[in-house]
């Protein structure tokens, strides 16, 4: 009769081995968990929906991403600039948060080809007499920005007269200029547009973009293998009309009205 303690063992090493088998089975079917990091408070890209969950278009694009990889997907939403230091250390594998590819950020990271140009412009108050850049930089405005973004940035190279206000939240970088606290908001053309939008009795749009960029998935360094079955993904994902879908989804109106201004749309 085998004793207590070595059935016990024996049944814990019969454990032990399943569960490798089974990680090993994943592992070779390409079924390790695909963990994407997006702050999700920048609509229509990275929201949640009515229920709570990860919704919009860079939501859908890692969804996308993770059938062409045959691997399953989690979002981790994650503070906007937080999502460097997270990819960086490991506790996501790639950044999908309407991220623009920079110089400086590529210094720390890699990133894809871009997938979306857009550029800076400028959400003004009504009574701003302002039609550039240059305009707003005077010692007696203020110029909301928010903090980790190429608005910040940009404002702190080339802006040398007028006062910066470093905010957190996209949001409150808009009512400090629908308050008449500050004279302007640096953000990219599609939250200027959504933001006149929403405050037409009370601000502008200059949606000519001053400074043009392109967003691009976020990689850590030395990570040469993913980033290349991402940059094929993004590819056939345009051939396949995958970004027109969701654009004509999500940012029909946009897309309308720019064309109307003459500026070109963003994929």
């Amino acid at each position: 009769m085998v004793s207590m303690p070595v059935r016990w063992l024996c049944h814990c090493l019969f454990l032990i081995c399943a569960a490798l088998a089974f990680f090993e089975g994943c592992e070779r079917q390409g079924e390790a968990v695909l963990v994407i990091g997006m702050e999700l408070n920048y609509p229509p890209f990275e929201m949640v929906d009515a229920q709570g969950n990860p919704a919009g278009i860079s939501v859908e694009m890692a969804r996308a991403l993770g059938e062409y990889l045959h691997r399953p997907v989690r979002i981790e939403n994650i503070p906007f600039d937080g999502l460097i230091p997270a990819v960086k250390t490991g506790k996501i594998d790639l950044i999908i948060s309407s991220m623009t590819r920079t110089p400086e950020r590529e210094r720390s990271i890699d990133f894809s080809d871009g997938y979306l140009r857009t550029g800076l412009c400028l959400l003004l108050g009504n009574d701003v007499i302002a039609n550039s850049i240059d305009d707003v930089d005077r010692s007696d405005f203020k110029i909301a920005v928010k903090q980790g973004t190429t608005g910040q940035a940009y404002a702190k190279t080339h802006l040398t007269k007028a006062q910066l206000l470093v905010l957190d939240k996209e949001d409150a970088c808009v009512l400090e200029v629908v308050q008449g606290k500050a004279q302007a908001f640096i953000y990219d053309q599609m939250s200027v547009f959504k933001h006149w939008q929403q405050h037409q009795d009370r601000t502008r749009a200059l949606l000519k973009p001053f400074q043009e960029e392109q967003w691009a998935v976020g990689i850590r360094k030395g990570n040469d293998e993913i980033k290349r079955k991402v940059n094929e993904f993004l590819a056939d994902f345009k051939t396949r009309g995958g970004f027109d879908k969701l654009g004509e989804r999500y940012l029909k109106e946009q897309k309308d009205a720019f064309k109307k201004l003459g500026i070109p749309f963003y994929f």
